[in-house]
């Protein structure tokens, strides 16, 4: 399988909420890293996707694959409603992959956090979204959830 079709199977896996699809193309020390969760490796970074695949009625679209030896991207939109608040959140996300024997080593999602914020939180959101004490307050409840997670009895 070439990394365009890395990149596809994993977003088609993610897309059918089939997790461990998604974590059987990272490497066993995948260093994963969003503006939620931060930096992490490893089984942190597969049972994120298994804890978050746990979100009901998320809906994932593709665009834009592009990849070649040990490099990628591609563009993604996560469309759910966020538990915490019960509000929609359309999220656009930009990831970056780096490859190696087949598998993924690196993944970076990038997208902005202050339009996130706005409208997982809505004014608070909008309002606070952009500084530094809601980045860390939005990362610390995601960690404390997935610190939580048992992937074995979700």
């Amino acid at each position: 399988m070439d990394n365009v079709q890395l990149i596809q199977s994993f977003y088609n896996a993610f897309a059918s909420g089939d997790a461990e699809a998604m974590v059987r193309l990272y490497a066993d020390d995948i260093e994963f890293e969003d503006f939620a969760f931060g930096p992490l490796k490893g089984n942190n970074a597969k049972n994120m996707w298994r804890m978050l695949l746990k979100t009901p009625g998320i809906k994932i679209t593709t665009s834009n694959i592009k990849a070649d030896d040990q490099t990628g991207s591609a563009n993604w939109v996560a469309e759910y409603t966020f538990s915490l608040t019960s509000k929609k959140v359309i999220n656009h996300v930009h990831a970056e992959f780096i490859f190696a024997n087949g598998k993924i080593v690196k993944h970076t999602d990038t997208f902005s956090f202050w339009k996130w914020a706005s409208q997982a939180f809505g004014l608070k959101g909008f309002l606070l979204g952009w500084t530094p004490l809601m980045k860390n307050k939005v990362r610390e409840q995601a960690l404390a959830r997935l610190s939580k997670f048992n992937p074995k009895n979700p």
